[in-house]
């Protein structure tokens, strides 16, 4: 089976590039930076292309069998979700597996969240075999604050004390495989999380356990926050964040028992925990200090 994907350099891309290569897909990976693409598992190969112009979108679906659909977050997102799907369409690829978000109709005006759902609709209305993964906030996210963990004991994510049922990327990127290869899925949309709620103050807590030191929540303030963030983020990109972490500390991102129960057929296994993600990530960082 030939398939391309779309974001394949990032923190999910890399992983379904991974698990599709261990089903013995010929996978090819569509980037707009060359560097990033050379770092590509052995046998995958590179496309340069950007699907803002078109004729990237004329030409990169051809002869594709399956599409994996990633577009990062940015002021284009939803143009280039479309924009792939068109090209995806013209080509005559048969089946899709769109990377959407938890609730996406839910907090459709959240730009994070609304973007997504405008693809969902167009992924829906065409002629794929699709399916729709929906993950909760990924817990290889936690990489970003590895300095804020271990140089000031702080865990700053304001996510609120309600509760998000975030999810490990690795069971993103085996559902995304299972579902392209298999095609078995087709039609359907996926919550993808982890067995159990976590807040922020609990997260600060799985972190002092696994790391052996206090950490701190740094709390639910997001004027702080966002004057933090704007020192290394763009300040769309802020803003949009901003407004989806209000979103959490008021309503939460909430998985129910059902999404846990399909999300575990999916797979062939229960989500994998939070708890465990940290401890590995933790044993990493110690071996590389």
């Amino acid at each position: 089976m030939k398939v391309l994907v779309l974001g394949g350099t990032g923190t999910v891309g890399s992983q379904v590039v991974r698990e599709l290569v261990a089903r013995k897909a010929e996978v090819n990976v569509l980037s707009r930076n060359p560097d990033k693409a050379s770092g590509l598992p052995s046998g995958v190969r590179g496309v340069r292309g950007d699907l803002l112009e078109p004729a990237t979108v004329r030409a990169v679906f051809r002869e594709m069998d399956g599409v994996f659909l990633l577009n990062p977050v940015s002021p284009t997102e939803s143009h280039e979700g479309l924009m792939a799907v068109n090209g995806a369409r013209l080509a005559g690829v048969k089946r899709l597996v769109y990377l959407s978000v938890q609730d996406a109709d839910v907090a459709v005006h959240l730009p994070h969240f609304g973007s997504k759902f405008a693809v969902e609709a167009a992924v829906k209305a065409s002629r794929f075999e699709w399916t729709i993964l929906r993950p909760n906030n990924f817990y290889q996210n936690d990489v970003f604050f590895k300095d804020a963990l271990l140089q000031y004991g702080v865990y700053p994510q304001p996510m609120g004390d309600v509760g998000l049922s975030r999810v490990d990327v690795r069971d993103i990127a085996e559902a995304a495989a299972i579902a392209l290869t298999t095609g078995a899925h087709a039609g359907k949309t996926y919550n993808l999380v982890g067995p159990e709620p976590v807040t922020g103050k609990s997260t600060a807590e799985t972190w002092s356990r696994v790391l052996g030191r206090p950490i701190a929540y740094a709390g639910d303030d997001l004027d702080a926050w966002e004057k933090q963030s704007l020192q290394y983020m763009p300040a769309s990109l802020v803003f949009d964040f901003r407004l989806m972490y209000q979103f959490f500390q008021e309503k939460g991102l909430l998985a129910g028992p059902a999404d846990v129960e399909r999300q575990t057929r999916l797979l062939g296994h229960p989500p994998r925990r939070f708890e465990d993600y940290a401890r590995e990530m933790a044993a990493t960082w110690k071996a590389s200090s």
